[in-house]
């Protein structure tokens, strides 16, 4: 028992000792590798700005250290400073490329992948970081023609149509309310005092005919007048007068007219010889009262307005158009009107009139449409949308689709089709512009063919504003 006692005292001193040992070993190991690092920098004389963890981690000592591990932290020299930036591609250098790799085609210089009048003789980038687009041998055309691919073409559906002659109309909008046609108003008035027996017509929007009693008045004024008829036709038949007889008669039938009484009136009282003491007062036009100013009873004066009749079988449309558009309209021009009341019941009309000034606050200009209205559906102050039928010409011009048209601003430009995939840009001096075409001035002919769809793909896939430079710089860049 005790031998074995002693055998184990023996075994765990000698494994205290080696353990001991191997850690004085291997600090002894990693101090003199550390100190031979720095030795090492000492001796190329190169200075260490500090030491970085070994497997990258964020941590950094400014003397020689070693981690968990007992791995040492690496010395980062002055000419070696890593950038915190994260890593930028690195390219080839930039090279001029004279013949496309496995094509044979000739490279003849960069443009700009925008559309920008830019070239480069080498491949290089624009500020966002777009590569140029290489242009071979055959791809510019002579005259600042662009050639596209079929499958280019096909993929952009790209469409033309032919320049032809044909007559422009242009459609012009605007809103506007119905009126009353000032020249079927009628103002019914007495020319002499009297007083109010009897009402016939007591309702506004009372429809009336022509003739038709209004109301039943006693006047002094005409019974006198009546009085001198009858006494002129007295002294004829007896022949008191003689030759002044006529004279008389005629002059009491003239006092009656002037104060509006009606033939039929004056005819009765001479077929009668009788002197009534009132006259119905007859409506002196067909329409409608939209206006009363009479009761039943009260004394009228001459010249007041007693009634206002209107005739609504033909009534205005009083348009609002714009002051720009205000030369496409002439009068006689046709105009359709739908109403928001009969909205599926558009009405035709013709304009009549162009009213002489420009409202200043909102800058357009009132235009008279005479319609007719024989139900009298319409009425006065109805809203109405107005729809001008202008025809710009009456002959016909070169016309192009309006989608053929690129306006930068500065100018107006048409791609015309060559064939085979070419077209050429062609700047256009455009007149006056329809509903769906614009006429041409010069730039085209008749016959051409006009890229109508895909006119901005191909401005963004071409080298088109290069192109137009040879409209005013012949020279191309090589």
């Amino acid at each position: 028992m005790t031998k074995i006692r002693t055998a184990f005292i023996v075994t765990f001193g000698l494994a205290t000792a080696t353990i001991v040992s191997y850690g004085y070993v291997s600090r002894s190991t990693t101090s003199a590798t550390l100190l031979n690092v720095a030795s090492q920098a000492s001796a190329a004389e190169r200075a260490i700005l500090y030491y970085r963890d070994p497997t990258g981690a964020p941590a950094w000592s400014a003397t020689p250290k070693a981690d968990a591990q007992g791995r040492a932290y690496l010395p980062v020299y002055d000419d070696a400073e890593p950038g915190f930036d994260p890593p930028r591609p690195t390219f080839a250098p930039l090279t001029p490329l004279k013949v496309a790799s496995g094509s044979g085609r000739k490279i003849l210089f960069y443009r700009n992948p925008m559309g920008l009048p830019d070239t480069s003789p080498v491949p290089k980038k624009d500020s966002m970081g777009m590569n140029y687009i290489a242009v071979y041998d055959g791809d510019e055309q002579p005259g600042g023609t662009i050639k596209l691919s079929l499958d280019r073409i096909q993929r952009s559906g790209v469409r033309t149509e032919t320049v032809q002659a044909r007559a422009l109309v242009r459609t012009l909008r605007a809103v506007g309310s119905v009126a009353i046609d000032e020249r079927r108003t009628t103002i019914v008035t007495m020319r002499s005092d009297g007083y109010v027996e009897d009402l016939f017509v007591n309702t506004t929007g009372q429809h009336v005919k022509a003739g038709e009693p209004l109301f039943r008045v006693y006047s002094s004024q005409i019974q006198q007048a009546q009085t001198d008829l009858l006494v002129a036709m007295r002294s004829l038949q007896r022949g008191v007068l003689g030759a002044d007889a006529d004279r008389t008669l005629d002059g009491a039938m003239q006092r009656l007219r002037n104060l509006g009484v009606p033939d039929s009136r004056i005819r009765e009282v001479r077929e009668t010889g009788v002197n009534p003491r009132t006259i119905d007062w007859p409506a002196p036009a067909v329409g409608t009262v939209i206006s009363k100013r009479i009761i039943n009873g009260q004394r009228v004066v001459a010249g007041d307005e007693l009634y206002r009749i209107v005739d609504l079988s033909n009534i205005w449309v009083i348009a609002d158009v714009a002051e720009g558009d205000i030369a496409s309209i002439k009068p006689g021009l046709r105009a359709t009107m739908t109403f928001r009341a009969y909205r599926s019941q558009p009405v035709d009309g013709v304009v009549t009139f162009i009213y002489p000034e420009v409202r200043p606050e909102t800058r357009t200009v009132r235009v008279r449409i005479e319609v007719a209205n024989p139900d009298e559906q319409l009425k006065p102050d109805m809203y109405a949308d107005v729809m001008f039928h202008a025809d710009l010409d009456k002959g016909t011009v070169a016309t192009v689709p309006v989608s053929a048209i690129i306006d930068d601003g500065k100018q107006q430009i048409v791609l015309v089709s060559m064939g085979e995939g070419r077209f050429e840009p062609r700047p256009v001096k455009v007149g006056r512009r329809g509903d769906l075409h614009v006429e041409i001035v010069e730039g085209v002919r008749q016959g051409e063919d006009v890229v109508t769809t895909a006119t901005f793909l191909i401005d963004a896939e071409s080298n088109l504003q290069s192109a137009l430079k040879t409209f005013t710089n012949p020279e191309q860049p090589k």
